[in-house]
C-alpha cells in the first residue's frame, strides 16, 4: 500500500531519528540521560569538531550539544505540561513516579480523560530546563479523523483498524471513546 505521504506530496519520512538538546554540562546531561531515562552512550562520528554526546534507546537518539552560549540557553521555569517537551511512554507509571521521587526531581503529575480513558502524565525537566513527559499515552487510540485514511504506523493502538482494513471490512469504531477534534482540548487534571 501506498504511503499517504508520497500520496499528498509531503517528505517520504520514515521515523522520528533523534533530538538535539543544547547542554550547559554534557556531563550532567549523560549522566541524567543514561540514569533516569535508560539511554546508552553511542560512538559519534568523529569529523563532529564540537562537544557533545550521542545516547539511544527505545528506538530513537538524543544528541548533546555543548553550549557555549550559557546566556541564551532557555532558563529552567516552571514545569508546564503546553510547553515543548518530549514524550516516553512508560509500563508502570507508578513505579516512574516513586523513581522520580527518590532522585528528588520535581514533577508535575497531570491525567487527561478522554471518555472513559485515562492517561497519567508526569513532566519534569532534564538538567538544563528541557521538559520530559512520562505517559501511558498508549491507553488513547490513534484513530484517523477521517474514517478509511491509512493511519502509516504500526502499534498496538492502531491493530483493530489495522485489522478490518485488510478483511476490507469498514472499521467499527464505536467501542473506542471518541476522537477529540483538533480544536477542542481534552480535560488535563495536574497536580
Amino acid at each position: 500500500m501506498e504511503s499517504r505521504n508520497n500520496i499528498d506530496g509531503a517528505l517520504p519520512l520514515t521515523s522520528l531519528n533523534h533530538i538535539s538538546v543544547m547542554c550547559q554540562s554534557v556531563e550532567k546531561s549523560l549522566d541524567f540521560y543514561q540514569n533516569v531515562l535508560g539511554f546508552y552512550p553511542v560512538r559519534r562520528p568523529g569529523s563532529l569538531n564540537f562537544d557533545g554526546a550521542w545516547l539511544f534507546n527505545y528506538g530513537i537518539g538524543i544528541h548533546l550539544l555543548k553550549s557555549h552560549d550559557h546566556e541564551n540557553l532557555p532558563k529552567k521555569r516552571e514545569i508546564n505540561p503546553k510547553d515543548n517537551h518530549i514524550s516516553f511512554q512508560c509500563e508502570s507509571m507508578f513505579l516512574v513516579e516513586n523513581r522520580l521521587k527518590e532522585l528528588d526531581i520535581p514533577y508535575v503529575k497531570c491525567r487527561v480523560e478522554e471518555g472513559s480513558v485515562f492517561v497519567d502524565q508526569l513532566f519534569f525537566h532534564d538538567p538544563d530546563g528541557f521538559m520530559i513527559e512520562i505517559c501511558n499515552c498508549d491507553n488513547i487510540p490513534v484513530i484517523p479523523l477521517v474514517i478509511g485514511e491509512p493511519v502509516p504506523m504500526v502499534c498496538k493502538r492502531v491493530t483493530y483498524a489495522k485489522t478490518q482494513q485488510q478483511q476490507k471490512q469498514p472499521a467499527s469504531y464505536d467501542f473506542l471513546p471518541k476522537a477529540v477534534h483538533v480544536a477542542e482540548e481534552p480535560q488535563i487534571h495536574c497536580a
